[in-house]
Parts: structure tokens; sequence; C-alpha cells
């Protein structure tokens, strides 16, 4: 089986969003909208950065995971593949349902008055009682995994077959990234979801009842495997088209700004939908564009970054939840909020990487770490 070749832009790119994820989760801290912990104070203004992030962080990821399972099938047979993926996908959620995520249930129902007591009172006799957010059992920021161990066991038959044997699918996805505008082609399945599931089921991170962010998150999965069966043609496709995109991404942001201050109807849905989908589409296009062009190059910062980055994912909410419940109260305003916060959780997240779970092997199965090669 021939061997791909490494794209070390889609690593960094894996990195920066990641990291990015962090960023996020502190600034839900200071939003008005709902989360975990809240700050005493929230922020209004804030809203507008978070929702230009949100728009595109997830659906990119979805996306590089496709593209990762493009190179995981260069190197391994389908019943190898699927191994592996539950053996780095499941076992991670597992662990992380029992150990990482019940603090973060637990200051949460410190800082509602769910709970009190200490967190030996909470965990293990309380923490598993019922299913989040009725009772205090989840999966909560490690919904992800669910998600792409679906997606990949789900899809590997046809990406398998679609990777090693020739078909006119092939073809016809070559030949239409050689069009000029082709890569906006991409759009139309995710605006018939966003237009058509989205109004009926709202995201719930449950997986069975999350049929929109199911459906569409696939669908950026499989948009990722694809993309690569064209080769260098995509690449090509995607140095021709990044700077228009950046424009097209740009406008179709500034008009959902606008387009959200009117009162919902049917007008307002159908088009708010479809610059939903382009304006994702458009920087999901711009980052691997500008990153296949700056960042396609090996180094020892992004070997080792690559292989944190999967860690940090699993700790980071964690560590976040109880900085913002230690600093919930405080009357610092956000400048020093945000940095204690963000440094705190970038600098434990690192510690307890470094210094604990590389140097004992028996977690790295827990964390999703492959053996160093």
């Amino acid at each position: 089986m021939k061997t791909a070749i490494r794209r070390y832009d889609l690593d960094w790119l894996r990195v920066i969003v990641f990291a990015l994820l962090i960023f996020y989760h502190v600034g839900m801290f200071f939003v008005p909208w709902g989360w975990h912990v809240k700050n005493n104070i929230t922020y209004e203004w804030l809203r507008w950065p978070m929702l230009f992030l949100n728009q595109w962080r997830l659906p990119i990821l979805f996306l590089i995971s496709g593209m990762g399972t493009y190179y995981a099938l260069s190197r391994r047979s389908l019943w190898q593949f699927n191994m592996e993926r539950i053996k780095r996908l499941w076992v991670p959620l597992a662990f992380g349902m029992l150990i990482i995520v019940p603090p973060q249930v637990y200051f949460e129902r410190l800082a509602n008055g769910q709970f009190t007591g200490s967190y030996f009172d909470f965990f293990p006799k309380e923490a598993f009682i019922g299913v989040y957010p009725e009772g205090n059992l989840s999966w909560h920021h490690l919904w992800f995994l669910p998600y792409l161990l679906c997606f990949s066991v789900l899809l590997s038959p046809i990406f398998h077959r679609l990777k090693n044997k020739p078909s006119t699918f092939k073809t016809k996805i070559t030949r239409l990234l050689q069009k000029p505008w082709a890569l906006y082609a991409f759009v139309i399945p995710l605006y018939m979801t966003e237009a058509f599931i989205e109004p009926f089921f709202p995201v719930t991170h449950a997986l069975i009842d999350d049929w929109f962010n199911f459906i569409f998150s696939m669908i950026l999965f499989f948009y990722g495997f694809v993309l690569l069966l064209a080769g260098e043609v995509f690449w090509k496709s995607l140095e021709n088209i990044r700077k228009k995109a950046l424009v097209v991404g740009t406008m179709a942001f500034s008009a959902l700004v606008l387009i959200w201050q009117l009162e919902d109807g049917y007008v307002v849905h159908f088009t708010e939908a479809l610059l939903k989908v382009t304006n994702l589409w458009s920087w999901i296009l711009v980052l691997l564009g500008y990153a296949a062009k700056y960042l396609n190059q090996s180094s020892h910062s992004i070997a080792y970054c690559n292989r944190a980055v999967y860690p940090f994912y699993i700790l980071h909410q964690t560590i976040t939840v109880g900085l913002g419940y230690a600093l919930m109260d405080l009357n610092w305003g956000l400048a020093p909020k945000f940095t204690v916060m963000t440094l705190g959780t970038f600098l434990l997240s690192w510690l307890l990487y470094d210094f604990v779970i590389l140097r004992i092997r028996v977690l790295h199965p827990f964390f999703g770490l492959k053996p160093k090669t």
C-alpha cells in the first residue's frame, strides 16, 4: 500500500485550531451565553469575536479529521484503521467521562448551589447519577470524540473503496476542481442541511438526537477525505481560490452580522443559512490555503505540538472551569482574569502533559498517544 506524503500544514492547522479552542472556552466564561461557570460580569461586545470563531472552528476540525483519515488509510487495512480509531477515540472518551469531566460538573454544581461539600463527597458517589444536564454523567467538551468515531466507522468502507480502487467518482472530483470557483460547489449540501434540517434539530451534542449537527459535521468529514482524492489538483485549486475566499468570507460574515439584527422569517432564515455556510466554507478555504503556502514544513516544534494537542484537548476544559470557579467572584476585570485563565490553562495542561502523561507510559492510551516513531 502506497504511503502518502505528510502534510505539515494540516498538522499546524490542527494545533492552531485546538489552541483557539482554549481561547474560545475561556471566552465562554465572559459572554452572556450559558456555560458551566460564569464570571460575575459578562461582556456583550465579546460575543462578536466569539461568533466569528464559532462559525468555522469546529467545521474545519471535522474536515481536517477527514483528511487525516485519508492518510491513515494509506498505511492501514480497513480492519486496522477501525481498531485504531476505537483505541484512540473510545478509550480516551471513556477515561475522560470517568476521570476528566466529573470535576467540571462538580464546579458547576457548586457555582449554581446544586451541591455542597468536597470533591470527595461528590466523586464517585454523586458523579455518575443520571445523565447531564439533569444528572451528572456527561462527556462535556469530549463530545467531538464519539461523533468522530461514528463518522470513521460508518464511512471507512466507502473511503477504503474510493482510495484503493479506480472510480468515476474520483475522476469527476478531479475534473470538477480544475474549474474556477469549483470549490464553492461544496457549499450546496451544507446549505441544504443548514436550511432544511437545522430548524428542526437544535444542536445538543448528545449524539442520539443531534441530527443536524451529526449530518452537517459528517458532510465536512466526508469532504476532508474526498478533496484529497484529487491530489495536487485540489492544492492547486486551493492556491487559486484563497485570496478570493478571503474577500468572500469577509463579506459573508459582515452580512451575517447585519442579518442577525433582523426579525426572523422565511426569507431571513434561508438567506442566513446561505450566508452561514458560505462564510464558514470561505474561512476554511482561507485557512487551508494560507497554511499550505506558509506552514507546510517540518520542525521539532510541530512534531512536539502535534503529539501534545490531543492530551491538551482532553485536559484543558477541566482546568479552565476550575480556574473560572476560583476567579468568578473576584473583581479583577476582564483583562487580568482572561490572562490568568488562558495562561493557566496552557501552563497546567503542559505541566500535566510533559511531566506526568509523557513520563508514565501506562497513561498514554487514555490520552490518545500513539507510540513515538
